[in-house]
């Protein structure tokens, strides 16, 4: 992976098996003001007809004014993190300052690529990390749960009764983080709506599309069966909240060590279309449209490195 940079995300060692901490206290940062609009990304020149994708470490950056479309990261790095500036927040109170208003008032909407979209980060920590238990593993899991009941287990100390580690608690941890993402949503449209009235912010799961960020870089288990209950969980969980597409934001190379692999009709992700990272140029990203796809689906998006933001291209 010595020449493949994915997004520029808060990637951290999982904490997830720590409570988040208190949100950041508030600081005086400026306004997402826009940026030129250009051929890839920001810089100066004709309209452009890609786009860009940003995260929490472009919370109070200048971002690009007319991009194709945006793609905006709703967690921080972790899977239960929320972007302090995905919408207003106590650190980015001003609507001005959210990247889901950024996305949703600067896409032109210029190629057939939604003007909008979101991701997500993405774990299976299982049920104790580095000897600390996982607060939010579950210890139960709803009758719609494909792979059975999620039970508890006592730890070999005796001290702690948490869920186990199963594909069945790995499930529903992966639906319950994307319920809150659907929430997360919500909450974010809902208080930008009530400070800005000339343009409404859709609060609804099914008004984009999502994309599951998989990287090696955040915690996953060795059994890769669990790791495979984990994001069909969080596909189901956001078709629950009434999203019509998901897919996935990888490399061939970090799905198929998280996951196993599934390029074959057999396998139980098979088909999800994919936003694949890697290039380092426009024409390489270009070019990656046609790589074979890792699952199988088709490659919808490509990403490549540019300053100051990531750029993407709609194959």
């Amino acid at each position: 992976m010595s020449r493949q940079r994915l997004a520029r995300r808060s990637i951290r060692l999982s904490g997830h098996a720590v409570v988040v901490a208190a949100l950041i206290s508030a600081v005086s940062t400026p306004a997402l003001a826009a940026a030129k609009p250009g051929g890839h990304g920001g810089g100066g020149g004709a309209a452009t007809t890609t786009g860009n994708d940003v995260s929490d470490p472009q919370c109070g950056s200048a971002l690009p004014s007319a991009p194709a479309f945006a793609i905006v990261g709703l967690t921080g790095g972790l899977a239960n993190n929320l972007n302090p500036c995905f919408g207003p927040s106590a650190s980015y109170p001003r609507y001005t300052q959210s990247e889901l208003y950024w996305a949703t008032s600067s896409a032109t909407g210029a190629t057939s690529q939604p003007k909008v979209s979101l991701y997500v980060n993405t774990a299976d920590p299982g049920n104790v990390y580095n000897g600390t238990v996982i607060a939010d593993w579950p210890t139960s899991s709803a009758s719609t749960d494909p792979y059975g009941s999620c039970t508890t287990t006592t730890l070999t100390s005796g001290t702690y009764t948490v869920g186990e580690n199963s594909d069945a608690c790995a499930w529903q941890y992966g639906y319950n983080k994307a319920s809150q993402d659907a929430a997360w949503l919500t909450a974010a449209a809902t208080a930008i709506n009530k400070q800005e009235s000339l343009l409404s912010v859709s609060a609804s799961a099914g008004s984009y599309p999502w994309w599951l960020d998989v990287e090696t870089a955040n915690t996953w288990q060795a059994d890769t069966t669990m790791n495979v209950a984990d994001l069909q969980g969080m596909i189901a969980g956001l078709k629950a909240a009434g999203a019509t597409t998901v897919g996935a934001y990888s490399t061939a190379s970090q799905w198929n060590t998280v996951t196993g692999g599934t390029n074959s009709s057999s396998g139980s992700l098979y088909g999800i279309p994919e936003w694949l990272p890697g290039a380092r140029t426009l024409s390489g990203a270009t070019a990656a449209c046609s790589q074979t796809p890792f699952t199988g689906g088709q490659i919808t998006l490509t990403q490549w490195f540019s300053r100051p933001f990531d750029s993407d291209f709609a194959c």
